[in-house]
């Protein structure tokens, strides 16, 4: 298997505070790495630190066997950061042909605007997109130089659904040729659908790695959905979230919570009860207190 990233005890320090505490991972040729945590965490500070842009503290950092900061690994990797900013007055194609020139070997211009639904905005220019539409630009430049690693930094903001299947579709595509890539995101469902692993980070440690199923079994979550217009007070209920007359509810121990429910006569009907998804495993790895 070919790491293409590898960190070791990385540790970054700002005035004193610590960002990254002892960071060590291994992101491998072929796989989509789903990095989350909450705001804070440190997973702006790890890509920073990884792609070369900032020097750890401590530890050590290697890009496809070498130092981030050299030409050849800049040239082995695409980069899309949380911000952006893109020459107002720039074509979309002209973008694109600018940074495919920095590239032995780029993707052809028209398959990479296809890849990422953009053909249509090729001769727009960028200060007439919609900020959705900027940031589809900047994430589909990470894959131009035909990348063997991609860090993709909350790729999602500021899309609507349909752009973010087309982004969705661009990922897989790269994936799919072998292609492998860290991602953030705070749309926890994003996560589950594309990564093969995850990692969960917080205060700037790792608290939980491993695929989609197995960060759902670190917890004992049960969610119990049912329908009932009126529930009772349920003390074997974590949280409770109401979607129209469904009721979604998070238990510790979802036989206890049904017997609950029949003791007190709710007359609920329509029950599921089924594990815990990402988003409820992260928040109770957290520590947010829905999910405690």
């Amino acid at each position: 298997m070919t790491v293409l990233a590898r960190t070791r005890s990385l540790t970054r320090r700002y005035n004193g505070i610590t960002a990254l505490d002892k960071i060590s991972l291994d992101i491998p040729a072929g796989q989509v790495l789903g990095l989350l945590g909450p705001n804070g965490a440190g997973k702006s500070t790890l890509i920073n630190v990884m792609t070369g842009l900032l020097k750890p503290t401590s530890g050590s950092v290697e890009l496809c066997g070498t130092d981030p900061r050299s030409d050849e690994t800049r040239r082995a990797i695409g980069v899309t950061p949380q911000e952006t900013g893109l020459p107002e007055s720039w074509r979309v194609s002209e973008l694109v042909d600018f940074v495919s020139a920095h590239f032995p070997d780029p993707v052809d211009r028209a398959e990479l605007l296809e890849r990422f639904d953009l053909t249509a905005l090729a001769n727009r220019q960028a200060g007439g997109l919609s900020g959705g539409q900027q940031r589809r630009v900047a994430v589909a430049l990470a894959f131009a130089g035909r990348p063997k690693l991609v860090f993709l930094d909350e790729p999602s903001t500021g899309l609507d659904v349909d752009a973010r299947r087309a982004l969705w579709d661009g990922i897989r595509s790269f994936h799919a040729e072998g292609g492998a890539v860290l991602l953030t995101s705070h749309y926890i469902d994003e996560v589950e659908e594309l990564a093969d692993r995850v990692v969960v980070m917080d205060r700037g440690g790792i608290i939980a790695e491993g695929s989609v199923s197995e960060i759902r079994g670190r917890v004992r979550l049960k969610r119990v959905t049912l329908t009932d217009p009126v529930l009772p007070e349920l003390s074997g209920a974590t949280s409770i979230e109401r979607e129209a007359n469904r009721a979604h509810l998070l238990t510790n121990d979802a036989t206890a919570l049904v017997r609950e429910l029949v003791t007190a006569g709710a007359s609920f009907t329509d029950i599921e009860i089924e594990s815990a998804s990402l988003e409820d495993a992260f928040l109770a790895l957290t520590g947010d207190e829905r999910a405690v």
